[in-house]
């Protein structure tokens, strides 16, 4: 289905598909994510099955015609997966590349090899926020923990010292920079600008990942002192390699998708006429698909080669960089099936109603429901698209720079409090070696410090711009 027909098929549902007042709808949603809460937490259901019976529980609870809720789902899943399927593609083929051909450790190994003593916690943040921008939360994890590990044990430092920094330095990319799904999903729900929701992301990334990291690592380190686990510490990539990608290479082609996407927001905001040439070249290659099919065809030949792979190699790391990702794409398409459905229930419209009479900030609203959604789910990819859909009619009437703002808000209140429904716990969990009372005072506080600051910081810059 090309993107024109799955915008005529989703404006064709614009209206709502039930009349039910605002008590009916307000039911019909709590009771449609208890059911996804519930299939996900207590029944350990897929949250792809989860959030298709709750788009369908809750279409039936606002009293909707069942053929219209489908319509409405099949048309929300249609156009989130046309929007941001193919992004998340290329960022999984660029994680694979950058991990396979030992370009992640080159940049790890690098970096460290110029860090004193004092400075490593900051090296770790630097590492992580560089090598997480175009990796997954659990790919990053996989990749860094083996570095952590081996640092913390050839030097001699605390564990918590190194580990909470560049878990900080994940989870902010995570959470609040595009192009990772949970911020390309709320874009294209709030539809906003991706090169201005960068810009003002990394912005709010930068104090709130010094905060989360370097600086509360100090605390948790004397909160829990333990070393780290031999049993825990994997073969590294590069280790099977002849050779590797240098490190310049490698940094440009981690960079190249950003530096472009920036390049067009600046390019917008300075010429701002979208008939001039240079806009419009702009336009082009700053798009997030030209800007990460880019760094794909250059990885190629910056890492593969370097690397030694053939172009046998190359098409099978491809092909391995795809498959993991089914999953996330179907939980993707769900979250904006069962985002379409809340708008076509009317229920984005009951929020803005109800969002005047209680005067409640718009960023901070976002922020409370993805807050909610997180907690109650453990999912921060749920929580980001199930709030981005409640919201997403109050970004209306709102300028560039706010819509922008309540993305970071959505993307900042689905970090908060990660706890034991949450997978990133228990991963956490069993690679530091760690019992459920240790992780909740590093990493879920940790979490709960990146959500919070992030937030007050979103709010912050909706006072000055």
């Amino acid at each position: 289905m090309t993107r024109l027909s799955v915008e005529m098929l989703a404006a064709e549902t614009a209206e709502p598909i039930t009349s039910a007042g605002h008590a009916q709808l307000g039911v019909a949603v709590l009771l449609g994510i208890a059911v996804i809460v519930l299939l996900i937490t207590k029944f350990k259901l897929h949250a792809f099955l989860a959030l298709t019976i709750g788009s369908l529980a809750l279409g039936a609870f606002a009293g909707a015609p069942l053929d219209k809720v489908i319509t409405s789902f099949t048309s929300g899943l249609g156009s989130t997966v046309a929007g941001v399927g193919v992004l998340i593609a290329l960022g999984a083929i660029l994680g694979k590349m950058l991990a396979d051909s030992g370009g992640a450790d080159q940049i790890v190994d690098t970096i460290l090899a110029k860090a004193s003593k004092r400075s490593m916690p900051w090296a770790m943040v630097l590492i992580a926020s560089v090598v997480g921008l175009p990796l997954f939360f659990e790919v990053g994890i996989v990749l860094l923990i083996p570095v952590v590990l081996m640092v913390a044990k050839r030097g001699n430092y605390s564990l918590m010292r190194i580990g909470v920094p560049a878990l900080a330095g994940l989870s902010v990319m995570h959470g609040l920079v595009p192009p990772h799904p949970g911020p390309l999903v709320a874009i294209d729900a709030v539809e906003a600008n991706l090169g201005v929701t960068l810009a003002l992301g990394v912005l709010v990334a930068i104090p709130t990942v010094i905060i989360a990291g370097p600086v509360f690592s100090k605390f948790a380190a004397r909160w829990v002192d333990v070393p780290a686990p031999d049993r825990m510490i994997p073969q590294r990539a590069s280790e099977e390699l002849q050779r590797r990608p240098g490190f310049g290479a490698t940094l440009a082609t981690v960079l190249l998708p950003v530096v472009l996407m920036l390049a067009k927001a600046l390019v917008d905001i300075i010429v701002d006429d979208p008939g001039h040439l240079v806009q419009r070249v702009f336009d082009v290659v700053g798009s997030p698909l030209i800007a990460l099919l880019a760094a794909v065809i250059v990885g190629m030949f910056t890492l593969g080669m370097p690397a030694g792979f053939s172009k046998e190699r190359l098409s099978q790391l491809v092909e391995k960089g795809l498959a993991p990702i089914a999953g996330v794409l179907l939980i993707v398409g769900a979250g904006g099936g069962f985002k379409q459905t809340l708008v076509d229930s009317g229920v984005g419209r009951m929020i803005l109603e109800i969002s005047d009479d209680w005067s409640i900030p718009a960023l901070l609203l976002a922020w409370l429901i993805a807050v909610a959604i997180r907690l109650a789910t453990g999912s921060a990819t749920v929580a980001t698209v199930s709030a981005a859909g409640l919201v997403a009619p109050l970004a209306a009437d709102m300028s560039t720079t706010h819509a922008a703002l309540l993305v970071l808000a959505i993307g900042a209140g689905s970090l908060f409090f990660s706890h034991v429904n949450d997978a990133g716990f228990w991963l956490v969990k069993e690679y530091f070696g760690l019992n459920v009372g240790q992780t909740v005072k590093t990493w879920s506080l940790m979490e709960t410090i990146i959500s919070v600051v992030a937030g007050a910081l979103v709010l912050l810059l909706s006072l000055i711009i």
